[in-house]
């Protein structure tokens, strides 16, 4: 054998190594973080999520944002404290926890509103309250823009509304390039991800710390799949694409809207939000001083009042920072 063969050899083996590491990884991970809800089919999916508070109540959707599952909405607090009076529903968005993302759709905010819009009605949730976080906003955005599900209300927090030059977007984007992406996403993808998964969740939550409870208890395995890291790296790469197409329609939406943001978010600037705000007549803003992307853990107190009154149909009052 020769040396470039002995060479070529030891790559596909400690190649194979990684990959079948991975592939346990995954595996010890979904085991060790099974299923918090139940599961809807609907088209084909098999969709998780969890059911909480009274059935008879005014229901509130929570959708989480990119990377992430249901376990950020239920560590933070809102859905004890919505849950309270309400009924409250939380859904893995397809890709993430323990939800299916399958590749023959391309998983824009309109493909994921309408499987959600069809979740929804077999869930029997009518006229609900929406919110979305960051990702989670579009999500929320495209499904107030149906014409067959009607919605009592949108808050949006974090969210990221129109395309601007971000090369970080793209950068993330590569485990979702089909082949070689596959490749990165099974080989050194979790490997680099899990490296730099502390400096990103220190950005995600400053200028204040990590919460003890997320520290604590969100299922950050989870979050290094391969499988997940897919989900992740599409979401980097249609995020503006998604903008671009959705920004016209803003102000058809015809419910109303309150917008939260951070003014200290480091991921996605406020301005993001203020421009939403400025395009949609029947919104109002809030900016929170202190508060970075994470705004769900530092003002959670704020945005459930806010849902609330929307659940109650009770007018919202705008403010302004």
């Amino acid at each position: 054998m020769s040396k470039a063969e002995t060479i070529g050899l030891l790559i596909a083996l400690i190649t194979t190594a990684i990959v079948v590491g991975n592939l346990i990884f995954q595996a010890i991970a979904e085991r060790k973080n099974p299923p918090i809800g139940s599961f809807v089919q609907c088209d084909g999916l098999s969709l998780h999520y969890i059911d909480r508070g009274d059935s008879r109540a005014p229901c509130v959707v929570l959708l989480h944002g990119n990377g992430t599952m249901i376990q950020d909405l239920t560590i933070s607090g809102l859905v004890d404290r919505l849950a309270r009076h309400s009924r409250v529903v939380c859904i893995d968005r397809p890709g993430f926890g323990h939800s299916p993302r399958p590749r023959s759709t391309i998983w824009t905010p309109l493909a994921q509103a309408e499987l959600l819009a069809i979740a929804l009605n077999q869930l029997g949730v009518r006229d609900p309250v929406v919110f979305g976080h960051s990702w989670g906003t579009l999500v929320a955005l495209a499904l107030a823009l149906r014409k067959d599900y009607p919605i009592r209300g949108l808050v949006l927090a974090s969210g990221y509304y129109f395309p601007t030059a971000r090369l970080d977007f793209w950068i993330m984007s590569g485990p979702a390039i089909p082949l070689f992406g596959d490749l990165l996403r099974y080989t050194i993808a979790p490997l680099v991800s899990g490296a730099i998964l502390p400096t990103l969740l220190r950005k995600l939550f400053a200028p204040q710390a990590i919460p003890e409870a997320f520290r604590n208890e969100f299922p950050k395995s989870m979050m290094l799949r391969p499988k997940q890291l897919r989900a992740a790296a599409e979401e980097s790469a249609l995020l503006i694409p998604s903008t671009a197409r959705l920004r016209s329609q803003y102000p058809e939406v015809d419910c109303p809207v309150h917008i939260f943001h951070g003014k200290c978010d480091e991921v996605i600037e406020f301005d993001q939000s203020k421009r939403l705000h400025g395009e949609m007549p029947q919104s109002s803003l809030d900016l929170i001083p202190g508060a970075g992307h994470m705004v769900t853990y530092q003002d959670d107190d704020r945005i459930c009042r806010t849902i609330e009154r929307l659940l109650a149909n009770a007018p919202s009052t705008a403010t302004y920072a």
